[in-house]
């Protein structure tokens, strides 16, 4: 079963703290968003394995964009 892990928030990608083929657990922090000047942690939902990174380090993100798909 895939998670597709979406924006919260429109912002900016600041920084991916994960890569294709990790091991997550809940609540691992995946990427952070910059938005207004502060940062946001976009956690894992669920455990699992990441499958795809759908954005960059850079990129202008909206809320409901899909960010990463992980495996459960």
């Amino acid at each position: 079963m895939s998670i597709e892990v979406e924006a919260q928030i429109t912002g900016n990608v600041w920084k991916i703290e994960t890569k294709v083929g990790s091991e997550v657990e809940e609540d691992d922090v995946l990427l952070i968003i910059e938005s207004m000047k502060m940062e946001i942690p976009v956690e894992a939902p669920e455990g699992g394995r990441v499958l795809e990174i759908k954005v960059a380090e850079g990129q202008a993100i909206e809320e409901g964009d899909i960010l990463v798909i992980l495996e459960a």
